[in-house]
């Protein structure tokens, strides 16, 4: 098994556009790091030059004033009728660490701290899964195009072995991008934004304690890396069924783009809970989602499941195909 992987691995590695994507991720994600720079920076002159006070403001907002605009933002939510208990629990912790901030002078990170940066820097797995689901879909699709399958299923090793070593070699590059873009983003962090003196905050046994900014960035990391996972071997599934790299990557692009929206339109119905691109767990893990009454472990265990039912059509399929014509 492990020479097996270590030759789909060589392979993906022996193409050029496993460099390119590779080399576009850092090139993207440090230029969206200069952008948020530039724009900082933008934002900076504006308020020191007075553009700001021009337009009506003296002085940006300090968190303070933010803090109290939250307040009283989350208890008007948590007035509004027909609140579902799991958002009036998420409101309630919320509204426990606003209070907890202004009662005793907790400052948040800044929205462009070095801290921010880094817990922001999650995000960058939205564009690792792209190029994921590109490897994915054409990793067996592309033996059947170009006719290698039969040389390689000529061998004696069993299919279920062959299919495994694309599917890890797979998951494998969807981590590697996933680590290289996250040590990408952390060192942009370092060398762009300054650090701030603001502490992150949660709500652990009932009570507001402070938290690590690195622990809270790769727990999120590593909830993002799981919708790779489930994307990933969406497309998997897609290219070892129907023999096509083109429709795996555009049909799991399509459901990747569009299935907020379609969560949203469907979010009264039940159905909603048990479509795998209803759950991202980040948002989830942020309060954001547009389901009520969905928990992370709901989520975790749907897309869970959405997974083994991929791969189990995949090993299925592949097992029985006659390649000899």
């Amino acid at each position: 098994m492990l020479k097996l992987l270590q030759n789909e691995w060589m392979k993906l590695w022996n193409k050029k556009a496993t460099w390119v994507m590779a080399i576009l991720l850092v090139v993207g994600i440090a230029g969206m790091m200069g952008l948020t720079k530039w724009i900082s920076t933008t934002e900076g002159n504006r308020a020191e030059s007075g553009d700001v006070a021009a337009e009506g403001q003296a002085d940006a907002p300090d968190w303070r004033m933010m803090a109290e605009a939250e307040r009283a933002d989350i208890s008007a939510q948590l007035a509004a009728p027909g609140l579902s208990d799991s958002r009036e629990a998420e409101l309630k912790e919320e509204l426990q660490i606003v209070e907890y901030r202004l009662a005793e002078g907790v400052e948040p990170h800044g929205s462009y701290s070095r801290q921010q940066m880094i817990k922001d820097s999650s995000g960058i797995a939205t564009l690792a899964m792209l190029f994921a689901i590109i490897v994915a879909a054409g990793i067996v699709a592309t033996e059947f195009s170009d006719g290698t399958i039969k040389m390689l299923l000529a061998r004696p090793v069993k299919r279920w072995k062959v299919l495994t070593s694309k599917f890890a070699a797979t998951a494998l590059f969807g981590a590697l991008l996933t680590l290289v873009g996250f040590v990408v983003s952390v060192v942009m962090s370092y060398l762009l934004f300054a650090a701030d003196g603001g502490t992150e905050l949660a709500v652990q046994g009932g009570e507001v304690t402070e938290v690590s900014v690195w622990a809270l960035t790769l727990y999120h990391l590593f909830l993002a890396f799981v919708n790779i996972i489930v994307y990933t071997t969406f497309a998997f599934m897609i290219g070892s069924v129907f023999r096509s790299g083109a429709l795996a990557i555009g049909l799991s692009l399509f459901i990747f783009f569009t299935g907020n929206t379609v969560s949203a339109l469907l979010s009264r119905y039940e159905i909603a809970k048990y479509l795998f691109f209803s759950h991202d767990l980040v948002a989830l893990a942020q309060g954001m989602t547009f389901i009520e009454d969905v928990t992370l472990p709901f989520a975790a265990a749907v897309l869970g499941a959405y997974a083994v039912v991929f791969l189990f059509v995949s090993y299925l399929v592949f097992s029985k195909r006659d390649v000899t014509a």
